[in-house]
């Protein structure tokens, strides 16, 4: 199995890192070694490894007995991937950019609910998050590689200062767990920021039930556009001061508290009210 630096894979196919497209390949053996022991991967369980790269990861996670699909965008880098695991019959290679993979093609009777491993690009952390959290139903635990700060938003309890729409909405249907911070010198060639391992594993119930996934964001994210607005004048643009008020007084919320002290399933059954009176 190939455990060779990235730099080393990289030199022999006489390829460098994109900066365009912000190309950090994780080196660090002890950070390959927590992402893998969190993903839970081994003998019979499929994991999802999103930006394969030179294959660092990809070949700790062969080493454990799963089997893995690797979506990989950069041509060069999966031709890369097929030269350097040519004889892996447990690795299926997709050339595909991770935001719009259907990940339900990954799920079958033996793997109801893949796991999702991988080191997120920064500049398409967000859209692949979301992406992610449009097919939560149909995936397993997320282990997943990000900004420290995005991190520290994503895992905040609500009162905490770096709580936001973040931490909601993963919040609702996912548990959000720390793994580990991993600094700059872990990877080739070196971000300018530290980069942090969380993982996400799917709720039983979600923390309360929403009828329209995108309003229920639409509401998150008008709550949190200027954190130092009063829940009541945060969410008087959707549908004015009144309307705000209306869905406070019902679902039983103070309209002047500050929206990062309330939970999902608060916003949950504030969208719910305004579903229901825009139904009505």
């Amino acid at each position: 199995m190939n455990f060779e630096s990235p730099s080393a894979v990289l030199r022999r196919h006489g390829l460098w890192a994109r900066k365009s497209w912000g190309q950090h390949f994780l080196h660090s053996p002890d950070v390959h070694d927590a992402i893998a022991a969190a993903s839970g991967a081994g003998p019979g369980v499929r994991v999802v490894e999103i930006g394969a790269g030179v294959g660092s990861l990809t070949a700790r996670l062969l080493a454990s007995g799963a089997e893995v699909w690797a979506i990989e965008r950069d041509r060069d880098l999966c031709t890369v991937l097929r030269a350097e695991f040519v004889d892996q019959p447990r690795l299926v290679l997709h050339e595909a950019d991770a935001v719009r993979f259907d990940y339900s093609t990954a799920a079958d009777e033996a793997h109801p609910r893949p796991v999702i491993v991988g080191n997120l690009p920064y500049q398409i952390t967000g859209p692949l998050l979301f992406a992610l959290l449009d097919q939560h139903t149909v995936t397993g635990d997320w282990v997943v590689m990000v900004q420290k700060e995005v991190a520290q938003r994503i895992v905040s309890p609500p009162g905490n200062r770096t709580y936001g729409g973040l931490s909601v909405v993963l919040g609702r249907v996912r548990e959000l767990e720390w793994i580990t911070l991993v600094g700059p010198g872990a990877f080739t060639p070196p971000p300018r920021v530290d980069s942090a391992v969380i993982r996400l594993r799917p709720r039983a119930q979600p923390r309360g039930e929403v009828g329209d996934e995108m309003a229920f964001r639409a509401m998150v994210r008008a709550a949190f556009q200027q954190r130092r607005k009063t829940l009541l004048n945060a969410l008087t643009p959707l549908d004015g001061r009144e309307a705000a008020a209306r869905w406070c007084a019902a679902v039983g919320i103070d309209s002047h508290v500050r929206p990062e002290t309330l939970g999902p399933e608060q916003f949950a059954a504030l969208a719910r009210q305004r579903e229901g009176e825009r139904a009505g």
